[in-house]
Order: C-alpha cells, then structure tokens, then sequence
C-alpha cells in the first residue's frame, strides 16, 4: 500500500509535502531510509517529515550556501517553527509536512526549541570539556530526535516509560556519528569528543588535528567505542516496549550504526583521514530479511493470510 495513502494523507499540497521529504530522506538518510522502510506504511511519512526538518536544519549549519548567514537562515526555521505551534502551516514544503506530523502526533514544542537551540551551538566553534558538558548539546541534537520518533513507533504501556530507551537511542547515533566523523568534524572547527577524557590518554585537540597515527588516539578512540557501546546496550533495553510493528526498524537500525563501530574497529581506529563506512553487503544482510517480512505482511495481509 502507498504510505500516503495509509496515513491517510489525501490533500494534493500535503501529498507533495510529504514526497520531499522521503526524497530528503532516501538520498541523506542512507541508514536512517533504509530503517524506516520496516515501520508499518502508515508511519513511514511522519518519519521522513521529522528527517527532512533535522536534515534542513543541520544543512544550514554545515553545508551553508555561499555567502548567506547561517544564524539567520536557523532564525528563520525557528520562526517558522513558531508559525507550526501556533496553528499555521509555513510556505515551505519541510515544514508543512512537519505540522502535519506534529499535529497528528502531539509533539511538544520544547523537542524543536531544543533541537534548534543545540543548532545554533554549531554555528561557533565546538569544544566540550566533560561528558556532563556534551550531555546539554546532545540533548537537543540526538535525545530529542528520539522523543519525536517515540510517538511515531508507538509503545505499549505509558510513553513515559519508553522515554529514556528513546533518549539512550538518539545519543547512541549521536555519538556513533562524532568518531565517524572526527576529522571532518575537526575542519569544521568543531571537537565534541570531550577534552577531559581526551587528555586522560594524552591527546589533545592539537594532537587530533594533526593527523598523525598514535597509539595514545588510538586507545581513546577505543575507550569511546567502548563507551557508546554500553548506550547501546540501554537503547535496546528499550525496544521491548515498543509497538511490536515498530520494532524491527529500531533493531535494524541499532545494528546498522553499530556496524559503524565495527568498521572503525577493523579500521584500527585510523579514522582521522578516512570514514568508517558500512559496506552495502552488510547493510542488505541485515535488512532483507525484516524488508522481505514487511513486504509479505503488506502484500498478502500478513501471516494469517499467507497460511490460507
């Protein structure tokens, strides 16, 4: 079934809406799309729609078009935002699906002001110098972003329940995408491994920026590894209480961005010059069998029907 059409989105205007946002999402999102291709039909647009605004948003901020000014440009996303929490639809075709979303989901407003907030951190440059620093910008830059998804994936007993799964979902994404992407982070201006935990290894940001191979980066490298590991331990702790439905994209995803782990491992954690990729082997190995199982279940009518 068409996934407008199971979401029962009919108005042309939200249709269009909608289809750039997926647009967004299947050619930014390669691990993000892949995931979200196992939620039922009829969830899969509100997760484009909140893709396509944190993808919006982040663009301003690292891809900012030649000679505009990126504080503005998030000014004018937060006045828009505005415009949804207070009834009215933005002309921009993110946005208008994003107050569709928000409206059918009940989405709190504090989830974007946060998110927008942790944005604008990104506009000067970035150092943290304790886990407890880094935990505020990753609030608004990960944790949220979890507690919008959480609504979409439905649960099964209290929302407030699966809150803190969500938060650890997010973080763990999060921090899987700063070691992918430390040295592209670094020509940003931008350093989000924590500095304290840093030097405990003796590393420094100067040493970082140089590029040259270390056994001390690399044993920091490891100790952050191993670290965002044990978030993703708590992230799964909470896929139990899930919707059933929703649960195969969230442990797809799960194993997915910790293949990104994975590869940094094998790489021996030489990831200042490179980036630790997931081969598309290994994403398809992972995502066929619960693709194959969605499609089953959406072309037949599930099992039942396949029995009959």
């Amino acid at each position: 079934m068409n996934e407008l059409d199971a979401a029962g989105i009919r108005a042309p205007e939200l249709r269009a809406a909608y289809t750039e946002c997926r647009r967004i999402n299947a050619h930014h999102g390669r691990t993000f799309f892949l995931a979200t291709r196992l939620l039922p039909a009829r969830a899969r647009p509100a997760a484009h729609a909140l893709y396509g605004f944190a993808r919006m948003a982040d663009e301003l901020v690292d891809n900012p078009v030649p000679g505009s000014d990126p504080a503005a440009s998030l000014d004018r996303v937060g006045a828009m935002v505005d415009v949804v929490f207070d009834g009215g639809t933005p002309d921009d075709a993110v946005l208008v699906a994003l107050a569709d979303t928000v409206r059918r989901y009940d989405l709190s407003r504090d989830l974007f002001a946060a998110f927008l907030k942790s944005m604008r951190m990104d506009l000067s440059p970035v150092e943290f110098a304790t886990f407890a620093e880094l935990g505020e910008y990753m609030y608004g830059s990960a944790a949220v972003i979890g507690l919008q998804m959480l609504p979409v994936f439905g649960t099964i007993g209290p929302l407030a329940d699966a809150e803190p799964g969500a938060i650890a979902l997010g973080e763990a994404f999060q921090l899987t995408n700063f070691l992918r992407d430390v040295g592209e982070d670094l020509d940003r201006g931008r350093l989000y491994l924590p500095v304290s935990e840093l030097a405990a290894f003796g590393v420094s940001r100067s040493m970082l920026e140089r590029r040259a191979p270390d056994p001390r980066i690399r044993a920091a490298l490891a100790y952050f590894v191993a670290r965002t590991r044990a978030v993703y331990r708590r992230a799964e702790a909470g896929v139990s209480l899930l919707r059933p439905e929703s649960r195969p994209c969230v442990r797809t995803a799960l194993t997915l961005y910790q293949g990104i782990l994975d590869e940094i491992v094998a790489l021996d954690y030489d990831i200042l010059t490179r980036r630790a990729v997931v081969p598309k082997s290994r994403r398809l190995v992972v995502a066929l069998p619960p693709l194959a199982a969605v499609w089953a279940r959406e072309t037949f009518g599930g099992s039942r029907r396949l029995r009959s």
